[in-house]
């Protein structure tokens, strides 16, 4: 086959994988296609180019295809444009050097089955974090850490569990009313808890870890979906200031991630400084953003990185604030429209709401 029809074929199936999530349903193998937006964005660029390097653009079947390519690349590249490290910051740089005011914050997906445990400590020692969520934790997990946890992290919620949610929380601040939630399914835990800053200020942490929408573990999206939305309301009524994380099983530019953000009035530390992709640690090719950490207008950025390679598919990520809610008006996301909160309460509708004390 010569390369001409090999390239129409690439840009068919790059234009038809661009179209898939579009699709309002939240079947598995539609849901799948939100993730590999960044390949999808550079294949269809590479056959753009290559397209124009090597035939010249005569025939009307030329011109609607790549007329329908270039819409496909920049429908793709929007998508994605935001988190470009040279977009504009949606986190504005933190301003205040009081080390009080500062909440140093790292996340890891351990990979259950990994037995590396001690790959895990080092990087957590050397970025020496004040709060410390890590996933897919059972007791193994949990007796591995505690034993050689460092003593200042003496606030703890401990879920380990086998089914791979297991949810292990530990803080050298001090945790105010934690509690274990089960938001939308009652294998699958939530972490809700006030964080008293060394300034004596507090903030609302909330830390999820839903289902991802594979044949192995849900044939929908739904439940994850449910528990974002839920999740974004909690954020929207808080009267403190709001972190999120964990591993949400969803990418960044996803509708439902940015419809979460949208409905709980979060700003996303990623957005203009680089994608810093998590998922798949093991596939240098197949990886986009799937831990991430949303926080309220209070919050500045200090510094965001991912961590070390601890033998799990994900990658860790650390990310440095500073609570600074005196200059929050600088960068207030919008309140989220009517609209936005109807197809919010629809994606959580059947699921019992668990109701807070804000």
């Amino acid at each position: 086959m010569s390369l001409k029809p090999v390239l129409q074929i690439i840009g068919a199936v790059a234009v038809v994988l661009t179209l898939i999530p579009l699709i309002a349903m939240d079947y598995w193998w539609i849901r799948m296609f939100d993730f590999p937006h960044i390949q999808l964005t550079i294949l269809t660029m590479v056959a753009l180019i290559t397209y124009f390097m090597r035939f010249d653009i005569k025939l009307w079947q030329d011109y609607a295809f790549v007329s329908v390519l270039i819409g496909c690349f920049v429908f793709q590249y929007l998508k994605i444009h935001s988190y470009m490290p040279y977009a504009s910051e949606e986190v504005l740089a933190a301003t205040n050097e009081t080390p009080d005011l500062e909440l140093k914050l790292y996340t890891a997906n351990v990979f259950q089955k990994n037995k590396k445990t001690q790959l895990l400590m080092d990087d957590i020692k050397a970025k020496d974090p004040d709060i410390l969520l890590l996933v897919e934790t059972n007791a193994r997990w949990r007796n591995a850490i505690v034993k050689d946890l460092p003593s200042e992290y003496n606030h703890r919620v401990e879920v380990p569990l086998d089914n791979t949610y297991g949810m292990l929380l530990y803080s050298k601040l001090k945790l105010v009313a934690p509690t274990v939630h089960y938001l939308v399914d009652d294998s699958i835990p939530s972490i809700h808890s006030k964080v008293v800053l060394r300034s004596g200020d507090s903030v609302q942490l909330y830390t999820i870890h839903p289902t991802p929408p594979m044949p192995q573990h849900n044939p929908s999206s739904s439940d994850r979906d449910a528990e974002m939305m839920k999740i974004a309301n909690f954020s929207r009524e808080s009267k403190l200031a709001v972190i999120v994380l964990g591993d949400f099983n969803d990418v960044a530019w996803s509708a439902t991630t940015e419809l979460f953000q949208n409905v709980g009035e979060l700003l996303d530390v990623r957005r203009g400084r680089g994608f810093f992709n998590t998922f798949n640690a093991n596939n240098p090719i197949l990886r986009w953003p799937l831990d991430h950490v949303f926080i309220s207008s209070e919050f500045r950025l200090k510094e965001i990185q991912l961590g070390a390679d601890i033998n799990s598919d994900h990658f860790p990520t650390y990310t440095n604030l500073t609570y600074e809610p005196d200059k929050k008006a600088e960068q207030q996301p919008k309140p989220p429209s009517e609209e936005q909160l109807k197809r919010a309460k629809e994606q959580a509708n059947g699921v019992q709401k668990v109701e807070l004390d804000m």
